[in-house]
């Protein structure tokens, strides 16, 4: 997927979030915390990728990511999505600046790429270092960006069309429980408690 196409897919991502209540925090969030924050991190994960545009601007970074762990590897991975709320857990105190909507939205950015990348033929290892590629291959790069720009576009528009709170999301709703057992679990991890 392009540059573009993330960009657009984490607005919509953001959009579908927040409407949907995915979280406590998500849906109280600020349109100005959430969206910046989702745009900050969107293309993020290509930085394994040295002509990517962070890649060509971060090189003294990109490269070494790219020889250890090659396009699409470690940085698509929901490890690395793992390691990132756990480095978190342990540097961010408890009363950092920065709000917990965009440490959320930041969170979101960086997985609406992995989502976006299983759009197409490729696919991520999300599983990684397991090789298994994951994909609903609907994106082809061979045919022009139109296809993933009208799909993106698409979904923003759904997103924004959405009805805020369906009765799967909201407060109490799986994407909520999902967040907190994951928080929960890294938090753990963290602690050095075992699952007692």
């Amino acid at each position: 997927m392009t540059a573009e196409g993330h960009i657009i897919f984490a607005i919509a991502s953001a959009i579908f979030a927040k409407r949907a209540e995915l979280t406590p925090v998500l849906a109280s969030a600020d349109w100005w915390h959430l969206v910046p924050a989702a745009l900050l991190t969107c293309l993020l994960p290509d930085i394994d990728h040295p002509k990517s545009v962070l890649g060509q601007r971060l090189k003294w970074l990109s490269h070494p990511i790219a020889r250890a762990f090659g396009h699409r590897g470690f940085t698509h991975s929901l490890l690395a999505v793992a390691v990132s709320l756990w480095l978190f857990q342990i540097n961010v105190p408890a009363d950092w600046f920065l709000p917990a909507d965009v440490l959320q939205g930041m969170t979101l950015g960086y997985l609406s790429h992995i989502v976006a990348d299983m759009l197409t033929p490729a696919g991520v290892p999300l599983l990684w270092p397991c090789r298994w590629r994951f994909r609903l291959p609907i994106l082809n790069s061979q045919k022009g960006n139109q296809l993933e720009r009208a799909l993106c576009l698409a979904l923003v528009g759904y997103a924004l069309w959405f009805p805020p709170g369906m009765p799967s999301f909201g407060a109490n709703g799986w994407p909520e429980q999902l967040f907190n057992t994951l928080q929960n679990g890294v938090g753990r991890l963290v602690n050095g408690q075992s699952g007692q």
